[in-house]
């Protein structure tokens, strides 16, 4: 009996595997070695003295530490008493043709300060810091401010008054971040901005510990904006100087209350206002 079997054939041909999303490509971190610190005395590093009396570090050396750039790369055209107007007139220039990759920009404060402040001349002046310095290939990274009243004792109308002044003059600095579409460093959400250790003997100018918080927080938006930041902010102090109390008072003889008594002559025609209208509202 002869038995038929009938063989069928398998296709056997491997299915196409399922298709996977390509890996999104990591775009590789940018190195500054460039950097300009634009502005007024905060900017020049004062607060934080380094030793045998060798001038200032501050804010400026700090960053420039973490971004591993040399002297060559550095630059700080800034200048103490500087207004939005000095810092687009006489630093931009140096900063244009320094070619920087960054520059931090801390300048505002000093205007809310004079008889003649104007928030929508400071808004236009720093658009023009902005678009020159973004048209020479630089990241542009102002501040915002704190209420400085809050760090500086001052009678409650004229803590009023200048709460009044700093809150209009970062009005229109968010108007311009946010139309320009640049990082801005928000000083009030600093955590410790209001701590006393954070700001000098004059109360005006940061610390030592101050001027590390700043370091750090233009890092981590430098970090946010893709750049390579080899060398983290240590907020531990070391390196500068610790004032003494002979320093302190001799500072504020000598420069702090020359200081006040200019700005306060200039600032006393708005404050009496704020207090004249304190008073009527009564």
């Amino acid at each position: 009996m002869v038995v038929s079997v009938t063989v069928m054939s398998v296709d056997v041909t491997p299915l196409p595997e399922p298709s996977r999303p390509p890996l999104a490509a990591v775009a590789p971190l940018k190195r500054a070695r460039r950097l300009v610190v634009l502005g007024d005395s905060t900017a020049v590093g004062l607060g934080d003295p380094l030793p045998r009396r060798a001038g200032w570090r501050g804010v400026g050396p700090l960053v420039a530490a973490a971004l591993g750039v040399d002297d060559n790369g550095y630059l700080n055209p800034s200048f103490a008493g500087a207004r939005m107007r000095c810092v687009l007139t006489e630093q931009v220039p140096a900063a244009v043709a320094h070619r920087a990759d960054v520059a931090l920009l801390v300048a505002g404060m000093n205007d809310t300060l004079r008889p003649d402040f104007d928030a929508a001349r400071i808004a236009a002046d720093l658009t023009e810091v902005i678009r020159h310095l973004r048209e020479a290939g630089t990241t542009v990274l102002p501040v915002r401010f704190h209420d400085h009243s809050k760090v500086f004792r001052l009678p409650p109308s004229l803590k009023r008054a200048l709460s009044a002044r700093v809150a209009e003059l970062n009005a229109a600095i968010d108007d311009v971040v946010g139309r320009e579409g640049v990082a801005c460093l928000d000083l009030g959400r600093l955590p410790g901005a209001y701590d006393l250790a954070s700001w000098s003997v004059d109360r005006l100018h940061p610390s030592e510990l101050g001027h590390r918080m700043l370091a750090n927080g233009f890092t981590g938006l430098l970090t946010d904006a893709g750049f390579a930041v080899p060398e983290p902010v240590s907020l531990t102090c070391g390196g500068g100087v610790e004032p003494s109390t002979t320093g302190h008072v001799g500072w504020l003889v000598l420069k702090g209350i020359p200081w006040l008594w200019r700005r306060g002559r200039e600032f006393l025609p708005y404050a009496a206002v704020i207090m004249w209208n304190s008073f009527r509202a009564r």
